[in-house]
This record gives C-alpha cells, structure tokens and sequence, in this order.
C-alpha cells in the first residue's frame, strides 16, 4: 500500500482550497454536485435499460425467422450428405 506522505496531505489541502473557492464562487453546494451525479447515473442506467431491451426484442424478432431458414438450410444439407 502507497505511504501518505506529508507532500500528499498539502496536494490535498491546497486541491480541496481550490475546488471550495471555485465552489463557493459558483454558489455550487456539494449535495447538489451528488444528487446531479446520481440523477446522471440513474439516466445512464436506465437508457441502458431500455437499450438492452430493445437489443433483445430485436434478437428475438430476427430469430423468429433466421432460425428456422437456417435449419432448413442444416437439415437440406444433411439429407444431401454435404453435412
């Protein structure tokens, strides 16, 4: 595990100064920073939802009609003997 050294600790301090006066400066308060985070999270989680779904009603409804010309096409060449 990496040590914390003391450069560490004033990186952190002068990051933390920085982003806080840019905060304050935008009267951004941190809850709002979290609660836009988690609302962007749930929207990507939820676009992702609805594409998999719609991925999936896609295969089915391909299948439907891929599948059985494909084991015509299996079974032809089976009775063939090109299998």
């Amino acid at each position: 595990m990496p040590r914390i050294t003391l450069a560490t600790v004033v990186k952190l301090v002068v990051a933390s100064i920085l982003v806080g006066a840019v905060m304050a400066y935008l009267d951004v308060q941190p809850l709002e920073v979290w609660r836009w985070l988690a609302d962007r999270v749930g929207d990507v989680l939820a676009d992702i939802h609805t594409y998999a779904s719609r991925a999936l009603t896609y295969f089915l409804l391909g299948a439907v009609v891929v599948v059985p010309i494909w084991l015509l096409f299996y079974l032809w060449r089976a009775l063939r003997g090109k299998g």
